[in-house]
């Protein structure tokens, strides 16, 4: 941007300097100035007459201006010449900072997949105790539960951005309807109760972590927080 802003300034300087010499005169003017070549702006249409005099060129301001889409102003003896905004200019502070908002820090990116994975070997190893008869005891499930629970806090701790927040009310939702689930499980064992071995086929609880588990995946994998409402 440096390069481009300098050579703004000695095209202005010298559209400046024809100006005011074809504004004002001089005898013998008309012998020293020489049409050498045009000048082009590149992604701009059309062209501007380059002279030259003594060695140097110029160019007629008016005409600068109208090759590169500015405008001109004129107050008492000074010329302001405005020029375009470029969409190749450096992003403020306030727009990087809203860009780094929209995304997924990376330790908390991190930590959230990790709670994910120990949610999805919990959800596991439940569904195949229910499906091969095992039992599930207090001492099966505290173990993941804790293990879970540790991982949020961790998770909590990382957020940096507003995605990480918005996403850690997702994992907590999913958290609780894991534990739900395991609950569920556990109190229909400690009741005796039988349990089907296809209890948690289509069971609206399980769907839903599944659910939840697949669009917190596409967000991690994306880098940027979008709710499909999945988690809710």
């Amino acid at each position: 941007m440096d390069g481009v802003n300098s050579m703004r300034q000695r095209l202005l300087h010298a559209g400046l300097i024809i100006s005011a010499l074809l504004a004002s005169p001089v005898p013998g003017l008309s012998q020293t100035f020489q049409q050498k070549g045009s000048l082009r702006v590149t992604g701009r249409p059309g062209q501007a007459a380059v002279l030259q005099m003594n060695g140097r060129s110029y160019i007629d301001i008016e005409a600068l201006a109208r090759l590169i889409n500015g405008s001109l102003t004129l107050k008492g003896d000074q010329i302001t010449l405005t020029l375009p905004e470029s969409s190749g200019s450096a992003p403020t502070a306030a727009q990087t900072t809203q860009a780094a908002n929209s995304e997924f820090s990376k330790d908390f990116l991190k930590a959230g997949i990790e709670e994910m994975s120990v949610i999805r070997e919990w959800r596991s190893a439940l569904v195949n105790a229910v499906q091969n008869g095992y039992a599930v005891t207090d001492d099966f499930v505290a173990g993941y539960r804790g293990q879970a629970t540790t991982n949020l806090r961790l998770v909590s701790v990382a957020i940096s951005t507003d995605s990480d927040r918005s996403a850690y009310q997702l994992l907590s939702n999913e958290l609780r309807s894991m534990q739900k689930l395991s609950d569920k499980i556990l109190s229909a064992r400690k009741n005796m109760n039988y349990i089907s071995p296809d209890a948690l086929k289509g069971d609206p609880l399980d769907q839903q972590i599944l659910t939840c588990a697949r669009s917190m995946a596409a967000m991690a994998a994306s880098g940027h927080f979008q709710d499909d409402g999945t988690c809710n």
